[in-house]
């Protein structure tokens, strides 16, 4: 695995731009049915995030999509900007937004138990059904 890194990007209209600081060059796969709603897709993304800087945060909006999470948007283009639990530090930034051509290493998936049938990754990746994440959330 990659040491941590500093990665920038900004919205589609440029509105908001994002300094992301991860402690792993890592990304992960969410497949729970709210990340494939909102994104049509899993969402793939920085799940080593340790610190956020946000410019432009009078344009971002902030949906709160279950009781422990939400979800931060560009207001003026859509842009998906992260997901961020309620408590905590824990943000997951979209890969595609500060994606400037490093070498990702795709290395993990959650809710795996949701994910549908129709598609696949080849990577050798750790798997954790939506009952482990919990847990593993309540232990930290």
């Amino acid at each position: 695995m990659k040491d941590g890194m500093n990665a920038r990007g900004s919205c589609l209209c440029g509105a908001v731009k994002v300094a992301v600081a991860a402690t792993k060059q890592n990304v992960g796969a969410c497949h729970c049915s709210m990340c494939r709603t909102w994104g049509g897709g899993p969402l793939l993304a920085l799940e080593s995030v340790a610190d956020v800087e946000i410019e432009g945060e009078e344009n971002v909006s902030v949906y709160a999509s279950s009781d422990w999470a939400e979800r931060g948007f560009c207001r003026r283009c859509g842009t998906h900007l992260f997901y961020r639990l309620k408590t905590g530090d824990h943000y997951a930034v979209p890969v595609g937004l500060v994606d400037g051509g490093e070498a990702w290493t795709f290395d993990s998936q959650i809710f795996i138990d949701q994910k549908p049938a129709y598609y696949h990754f080849a990577n050798e990746t750790h798997n954790m059904t939506g009952q482990e994440v919990f847990e593993a959330f309540q232990g930290s």
